[in-house]
């Protein structure tokens, strides 16, 4: 049963079985899949400080978005690169995907490497985000992971499949 319906997000109720035999009532929000991207320029690479209307406060992390009906992962990694960076990648290599929190949703988000990068104005930023490029040594990223100035998770689960 449709408890909400957008165009980018659903969230239902159903009676679900488990592979024990047990029945129970869920409800599982599923969103459109998204995409993550890490670019990187030799030892550096670009995070975006982005204010987060959710949390209510900026964190830094990797470009990502939601892809649209009907476009690719790879396609999605393209726009919003630009969209949110300025630069395109000659180069964007797959580094698998991720469900955020299966424990209630679908969403997966399409991990990629960017690296090739030149300055991009195919696409122009969307008009509710906040965003500023910030480029980052590589070698400085784990540290602020534990000290926790990098605390997005998708950004962290990039960084360690492009670099761990």
């Amino acid at each position: 049963m449709d408890i909400f319906r957008s165009r980018r997000l659903s969230v239902e109720k159903n009676l679900y079985a488990f592979p024990n035999g047990v029945r129970k009532e869920k409800i599982v929000v599923k969103p459109a899949d998204a995409v993550a991207i890490l670019p990187v320029e030799g030892n550096e690479c670009c995070l975006i400080r982005q204010y987060r209307f959710a949390i209510g406060e900026y964190i830094l992390e990797a470009p990502a978005g939601t892809m649209d009906e009907g476009e690719t992962p790879e396609g999605t990694a393209h726009r919003e690169l630009i969209e949110e960076t300025g630069l395109s990648a000659g180069r964007l290599i797959s580094r698998g995907f991720i469900y955020t929190t299966p424990g209630f949703t679908t969403e997966r988000i399409f991990l990629f490497e960017a690296r090739d990068l030149a300055p991009s104005h195919e696409f122009t930023p969307d008009e509710d985000e906040v965003i500023e490029v910030r480029k980052i040594n590589t070698n400085a990223i784990p540290q602020m992971i534990c000290d926790g100035r990098i605390v997005d998770a998708k950004t962290i689960c990039l960084f360690y499949r492009c670099f761990g």
